[in-house]
């Protein structure tokens, strides 16, 4: 997703800097550009800055991580130094807790939550990013309300071809994006299917929807105002979306690395607990793609 984000910004004319330690993206990236595939169309961007880490772009005006949420502690700490007074850090990561592991390293006052709906990107190989969708970029203050800097930043994303929409109520932007995560990470990545291939299999497909209904119910016990009445529902329409998408949970495990579980169903599972709420549907699925990931180097 770091790299549709780049694409796009930089093809509308920002001055943006790609950084990974993956060197063989950047390197393509800096030397022949980044070529996008997808539903933005098919287009090489030729003017994006790279470097390795964030000191090699030093100060900048936002910071977006796009990282795992494993990783957000040790860029967040990199990313520290660099902060002008009015910099912003924007906390792309699935799952919940996004903003808070950002805050370990930086001062909630800089943080902004960013989540991206729809997109199914994948790399299919260095310096190529292919996206399946883009349905909806949501933007919130950490702390929530309506803020000026976020709804700037909503209009330059917007400008630069994302539909953007600023929440005020940042727990229910978290929430609504929470259950879709939910409904197709793990059980994607436990059957190996897309989400088309997911809805496809009835008894698959009732399992997904099982891992909604565990995440919704947790929702309401914390308080979590929805804007539907039937999440089953509201799931099943964003999927229908994307059905060539992969989630990342299932691409992490076909290129045998550890996912994102403890964020995303693993959460559903322990917070659950706090509330007295069983969760079989989520509990099962953590643990294949767990003793999965105990073999992973």
């Amino acid at each position: 997703m770091g790299s549709v984000y780049a694409g796009l910004l930089g093809k509308a004319g920002h001055e943006v800097w790609a950084i990974d330690i993956w060197q063989e993206h950047i390197d393509a990236i800096g030397g022949s550009g980044l070529a996008v595939s997808g539903a933005s169309g098919s287009y090489v961007v030729d003017n994006l800055r790279v470097g390795y880490t964030p000191a090699a772009a030093g100060t900048c005006d936002v910071f977006v991580i796009a990282t795992k949420a494993a990783d957000v502690d040790a860029v967040a700490a990199e990313i520290a130094p660099l902060l002008a007074p009015d910099s912003v850090v924007m906390a792309f990561q699935n799952g919940l807790g996004a903003g808070e592991r950002v805050a370990r390293r930086i001062p909630e006052d800089h943080i902004v939550i960013g989540i991206a709906e729809g997109f199914g990107s994948s790399i299919p190989e260095p310096g190529h990013v292919h996206h399946e969708g883009m349905r909806l970029i949501r933007i919130a203050e950490m702390n929530g309300g309506l803020s000026d800097r976020v709804q700037r930043i909503a209009q330059a994303w917007d400008e630069a071809g994302f539909n953007v929409h600023a929440f005020e109520d940042v727990t229910r932007m978290i929430w609504e994006k929470f259950l879709c995560n939910v409904t197709l990470s793990a059980p994607c990545a436990v059957f190996d299917v897309t989400v088309g291939e997911l809805m496809a299999n009835p008894e698959a497909w009732k399992v997904a929807l099982g891992c909604t209904a565990e995440a919704h119910r947790l929702g309401v016990a914390l308080g979590v105002q929805f804007p539907f009445e039937d999440p089953l529902r509201y799931v099943t329409e964003f999927a229908a979306t994307i059905p060539k998408a992969s989630p990342s949970m299932r691409l992490d495990q076909l290129a045998r690395r550890r996912s994102e579980v403890d964020v995303i169903n693993g959460q559903v599972v322990a917070l659950s607990g706090e509330f007295g709420l069983e969760t079989p549907y989520n509990e099962t699925l953590c643990a294949i793609l767990r003793r999965r990931e105990s073999g992973f180097h």
